[in-house]
């Protein structure tokens, strides 16, 4: 008898977009997820990296969602809604960032960093005890140290991940710079919508949906009840402001249960007390222990 495939066995051979350049936590998702027989395909920005699948030159998209230090990708989040893609499943990477210059390089010649402004973010300590050094924000981690290898500048670095370093022929001067160890970077496979229903994982029990609520009191509440009612757990929620209309909110929901059914039962009560609800994907949870303990 044989079993149904997941995602990663039928996408195992497939372009895979994401955004930054060659190196980039991203990419190692992504080849973590579904293997190295795929071909990753970088983009500039999250924009460009959205819009690759509708142009044809990616079958799929693997775009970075939150990370347990610095919380949400904000333009993801907007993108989502813009998109006619959807969730088939996710991988969390755990994150070590480390400070990357032109081999050769001292520390103490070092005057700025460049990064991603999430990177930044999740190094906080590293630039207190360093208040001399400037930052500079970038597209993604690997293209600063691509940047900054090409500008043959010694007093400039980069943090990224060893990835990066290695792909670039870089230095690492510090390793390990990020706040905390339990540093877990969590990214969604997204494909078309036409193609979401064959790839969806077997026992997939986690969904992530975007609400945009009824404009009256207790609206909130009323859309939540359902998911109370059918033991369905709230996981996180995420509260993003509509464009063009002041103080009005969209709000995405990851939420999960033991069967299917009972998140199938809550969304569909849910739609009753929301002006509009849509399904972003329903996939196989992944865990951040499991993460840590296949990266060692």
């Amino acid at each position: 008898m044989l079993l149904p495939r997941t995602p990663q066995d039928q996408l195992a051979n497939s372009r895979i977009a994401f955004q930054g350049e060659p190196g980039a936590f991203s990419e190692a998702a992504a080849l973590k997820l579904l293997g190295r027989a795929i071909t990753t395909i970088p983009r500039p920005t999250f924009d460009a990296a959205f819009r690759a699948v509708a142009e044809g030159a990616a079958d799929a998209l693997l775009a970075p969602i939150e990370n347990s230090l610095a919380g949400s990708v904000l333009r993801v989040y907007d993108l989502l809604l813009e998109s006619a893609l959807l969730m088939v499943a996710e991988v969390i990477l755990p994150i070590e960032h480390h400070l990357i210059a032109i081999p050769g390089t001292k520390l103490e010649e070092i005057r700025s960093v460049a990064s991603h402004p999430m990177a930044l973010a999740q190094c906080e300590r590293f630039f207190s005890s360093h208040p001399h050094l400037k930052r500079v924000p970038a597209e993604d981690t690997a293209g600063s140290v691509r940047e900054v290898l090409a500008r043959g500048e010694r007093a400039a670095a980069a943090i990224a991940g060893r990835r990066a370093a290695e792909h670039y022929r870089a230095a690492i001067l510090l390793e390990n710079v990020e706040d905390n160890a339990e540093n877990f970077t969590r990214f969604v496979l997204l494909v078309p919508a036409a193609q979401a229903a064959s790839l969806a994982a077997p026992g997939a029990c986690k969904m992530s949906v975007a609400l945009r609520l009824a404009h009256r009191p207790g609206s909130l509440l009323a859309a939540l009840q359902p998911f109370a009612a059918e033991g369905v757990n709230l996981l996180k929620i995420e509260s993003r402001p509509l464009h063009g209309r002041p103080w009005e909110y969209q709000f995405f929901l990851d939420i999960e249960a033991d069967e299917p059914a009972r998140i199938h039962a809550a969304v569909d009560s849910a739609r009753a007390s929301a002006s509009d609800l849509r399904v972003l994907g329903l996939y196989a949870a992944a865990r951040a222990a499991e993460a840590r303990s296949h990266s060692e």
